[in-house]
């Protein structure tokens, strides 16, 4: 399960979140949870760096934006564990997501999920920092806008899931943005190929890199409205 900032726009969304992760957990035994930062939090914390620096350094410039999903990871943990549901949060270098060395538009190079495993098999949910893991040379790395979507699709495929949910604030994918389009039909079913055209053609629902990746293995990826979570907007396969 993938949960984007819009999902987490504030403190009320935590216990949302955490009864439909208790309402999930009926239907299957194991889930890890990919979480971004709250709401407009990234942006907040650019806009905090640049005020400091109008050329932050980038290693500084991960350390900081990197916390806006460890906030994210633990305040979810604390509303599972409200619920009864044993939860543990990891950050993206605890979850052993190796990355390239670039600062700020990393590249994943391999997942470690060793810990993440061990968690699982004490019956516990997972919730993964997104968008952040940790490079070759043991830095703080983040992966660029749209990384947390990457994070879960190779956590996927590291972990053997046959798919990723994601929770978003539209409907599915359409022709046009469902945002500023509502009328737009909604695609119930889409390939990778023609997924990854709409992308191309400046659509935002999805990161290139996490389409790739999926379509490279596999992996099937569920749209899902986070305001109605039981609805599957539109399904993305070969």
């Amino acid at each position: 399960m993938k949960f984007g900032g819009a999902a987490m726009a504030n403190s009320d969304c935590f216990s949302k979140l955490a009864t439909l992760i208790k309402t999930r957990l009926k239907k299957t035994s194991q889930i890890v949870v990919v979480v971004s930062a709250m709401g407009t939090t990234t942006d907040e914390l650019m806009n905090l760096a640049n005020i400091i620096h109008p050329n932050p350094p980038k290693r500084e410039q991960d350390m900081l934006i990197s916390v806006g999903e460890r906030v994210s990871m633990a305040l979810l943990a604390m509303a599972l564990d409200l619920r009864g549901i044993d939860a543990i949060s990891f950050t993206g270098s605890q979850s052993g997501i190796i990355t390239t060395n670039e600062h700020s538009e990393a590249r994943i190079l391999e997942v470690r999920p060793e810990r993440i495993k061990r968690a699982l098999a004490e019956k516990k949910v997972v919730i993964v920092a997104g968008f952040q893991g940790v490079s070759i040379e043991k830095e703080i790395t983040t992966l660029g806008r749209g990384g947390s979507d990457t994070s879960a699709v190779a956590l996927a495929i590291a972990l053997g899931s046959q798919k990723v949910e994601f929770y978003k604030d539209v409907p599915g994918i359409g022709e046009n943005n469902p945002k500023t389009h509502p009328e737009t039909e909604i695609f119930s079913d889409l390939t990778y190929e023609k997924t990854l055209t709409i992308v191309g053609e400046g659509a935002e629902i999805l990161h290139h890199q996490c389409l790739e990746l999926a379509k490279e293995h596999g992996i099937i990826l569920e749209i899902r409205p986070f305001y109605e979570p039981e609805r599957i907007g539109t399904t993305i396969y070969a």
